[in-house]
């Protein structure tokens, strides 16, 4: 067996299974690794990745396989960790996976070390903790290091400050900024299982229920858009003006947190920021009062103050917990403030991650053919990889598009016709 730290091998069968399942939602995917299995594009690079170990990573680390690579996986989330896809990729890929559902800080960070020990030439981050861990504490890695990808809005951000502040090493491309990713997989997946991940948790039923979204980004309009669906009164919180006018100009009331939190029954936060429900409004919920997170870092609801407000806490689902205030109210918090889609669920839907996951093939293979020529900075995934997953996606759809006449082509090209 390779070198991994799993939580348990005999659940090999199952993981088996359900990464199949997944693959069969993932034309795209299937199609690159089947291209990948006969070009061989990433033979001979070193891949460290650090993502969520889920069904559709599995099927992303089989195609950079297929293309050649070595790779090690580690858990971009101590809580989003499938245990039986983790101990398959071990047996039957035969890949170095770190990674435990429920593994605390220290083994959390223990594992993405592993992961770097592999000493790699690629990396592949979901939150940037990896890219932070090797510039912070493996300066000496550095060297080997020709640039990475980074899948999410949160570690957009991490990684644009260090390149304005000059401490970024290697080119990093932003595939969270794909249209074909933050159009579809922020909105259609983290709506989808964001949800998902709250009823599973609660057995909640939305019909009639407040419902107030933090954050109007694309994932906040993906969550609006599946409550309003299901029945609830939904609600949005921004600091941003043009899109709390957007919240506004689709429907949805939009106020303040403070304002929100005297009456909503659920707030479920998707803004990548930290402190979005602090002690304030949590001094003004009501009774029954039920808190969620679909941003990236459990730092979205201010957990130490709710606890500070509570004389007694105590765990009445799983993934629920209830702080049972001194006034007597009880506020209950779901996955522990952490991505609830996929610490209560199972993330998003394969068809969706279809398009994400080939993005990062992709973008990973341009790297590895011309991240040498880059300079370190943080660079958008090339407009021609994003119109080429958009048009494999229709066309495992089954869905068939116009092209342009020549004299259509030509007119756009023209200045000299007019009214």
């Amino acid at each position: 067996m390779v070198q991994s730290d799993i939580q348990d091998v005999g659940l090999v069968r199952q993981g088996w299974q359900r990464i199949g399942w997944a693959d069969a939602e993932m034309p795209v995917l299937r199609l690159i690794r089947e291209r990948f299995a006969r070009e061989r594009p990433l033979a001979g690079f070193r891949i460290a990745a650090c993502l969520h170990v889920t069904t559709e990573t599995a099927n992303l680390m089989r195609t950079l396989q297929a293309g050649g690579a070595s790779v090690a996986l580690c858990a971009s989330n101590p809580l989003s960790t499938q245990d039986d896809v983790a101990a398959a990729l071990v047996e039957h890929a035969h890949l170095p996976v770190f990674a435990r559902r429920g593994e605390d800080r220290d083994t959390y960070y223990r594992h993405v070390d592993q992961a770097l020990a592999t000493h790699p030439n690629l990396t592949m981050d979901d939150g940037a903790d990896l890219v932070s861990v090797l510039h912070n504490a493996h300066p000496e890695l550095l060297g080997d290091v020709i640039a990475g990808t980074e899948e999410t809005t949160t570690g957009v951000i991490r990684l644009r400050s260090m390149a304005r502040a000059g401490a970024l090493r290697y080119p990093i491309v932003a595939i969270n900024d794909a249209n074909t990713k933050h159009l579809f997989d922020n909105r259609y997946g983290t709506g989808q299982s964001a949800i998902d991940g709250l009823i599973r948790a609660t057995n909640l039923l939305l019909a009639g229920r407040t419902f107030t979204v933090a954050g109007y980004g694309s994932c906040g309009r993906g969550l609006a858009l599946r409550a309003k669906g299901m029945g609830a009164k939904v609600i949005v919180t921004e600091v941003d003006a043009l899109r709390a006018l957007e919240a506004h100009m689709d429907g949805y009331r939009v106020m303040p947190m403070l304002e929100a939190a005297r009456i909503s029954d659920v707030l479920l936060t998707v803004t990548g920021d930290t402190a979005v429900i602090r002690r304030e409004h949590l001094e003004v919920m009501k009774d029954r009062a039920i808190l969620g997170n679909a941003g990236h870092f459990d730092v979205e609801i201010d957990l130490s103050a709710l606890a500070d407000l509570a004389a007694e806490r105590r765990a009445v689902r799983e993934h629920v917990e209830e702080f049972r205030l001194r006034d007597g109210r009880r506020i209950y918090v779901l996955a522990e403030g952490r991505l609830l889609n996929l610490a209560a669920a199972e993330g998003h839907p394969a068809a969706v991650m279809d398009m994400s996951f080939a993005n990062q093939a992709l973008a990973i293979e341009h790297l590895a053919r011309h991240g040498r020529a880059l300079a370190p900075d943080v660079y958008p995934v090339p407009a021609q990889i994003d119109q080429q997953v958009a048009s494999l996606k229709l066309s495992a759809e089954g869905v068939a598009i116009d092209t342009l006449t020549p004299q259509q082509e030509q007119y756009l090209r023209s200045w000299q016709e007019g009214t």
